[in-house]
């Protein structure tokens, strides 16, 4: 008899502890969110991006993004790839994410003069602020791309700096339709030359145009497109502008 009260004991100790460990499994997973956004752009071509986050309280939360520049232009810049992580802060109608990435390949360490790709490349501090209401929606993202390692080996070569930033702003015309404007400029803004001297500032691109959305709940894409403002005999970048975003929210 006293066996089998210890087995009965035993299996409804082990189902009260597998409900207890699914229920906190289920509570970690709806801590956690994922979102991937498969970018194509006149300037660096595909270029997917995946963000990851976990929830600590309603206003905070930990983040992580990873950015596969090889798969467009990159390719030619040591198979160029970007990691890091951040701290996400909701406050009112904004989400506030200052992150720090990382590159890898040799496009700011050697300006591609290097064929190597080198882990630490370069350092991207950056800040990516969203705003999301009833009927508006924007973003601004700001990053600087800086130089980690000197992966120069030849006169001549020089490590790069770049700056990256845009800013837009839409109408949420409804649940399926959004529109508005965006802004984006890329420019060089310096670099080390092996060899003595420093790289000048020069502009790849400067885009303004609008933007048309549209959306199923966690799914949808965005094509924006327009000019490039950039002097036609100074600015790297000859395209005009043009870039389509799918994404979905996990």
């Amino acid at each position: 008899m006293l066996k089998k009260q210890t087995i009965l004991v035993l299996f409804f100790g082990a189902l009260l502890w597998s409900q207890n460990s699914t229920a906190q499994q289920d509570e970690t997973i709806d801590k956690i969110g994922a979102s991937l956004s498969l970018n194509h752009d006149a300037f660096f071509g595909f270029n997917p991006m995946m963000s990851l986050s976990y929830q600590f309280s309603e206003t905070d939360a930990f983040t992580a993004y990873g950015i596969q520049w090889g798969a467009g232009t990159g390719s030619a810049w040591g198979q160029w790839t970007e990691f890091g992580i951040g701290y996400n802060r909701s406050l009112g109608n904004f989400d506030i994410n200052p992150q720090l990435g990382f590159t890898m390949g040799n496009l700011l360490s050697s300006g591609a003069g290097d064929q190597r790709g080198i882990i630490g490349d370069g350092i991207v501090p950056n800040l990516t602020v969203n705003y999301d209401s009833e009927y508006l929606e924007g973003q601004f993202y700001f990053g600087y791309y800086a130089s980690l390692r000197d992966g120069t080996e030849l006169a001549g070569e020089s490590t790069l700096n770049y700056v990256h930033y845009w800013a837009n702003l839409g109408y949420k015309a409804s649940d399926f339709f959004s529109f508005g404007g965006h802004f984006e400029e890329l420019f060089l803004d310096g670099g080390n030359v092996n060899g003595g001297g420093n790289v000048d500032r020069a502009d790849y691109y400067v885009w303004l145009g609008p933007y048309l959305q549209f959306q199923k709940g966690n799914a949808g894409m965005r094509f924006s497109f327009g000019s490039n403002l950039a002097d036609e005999d100074d600015r790297s970048a000859p395209n005009d502008f043009y870039k389509l975003s799918f994404f979905i929210t996990l």
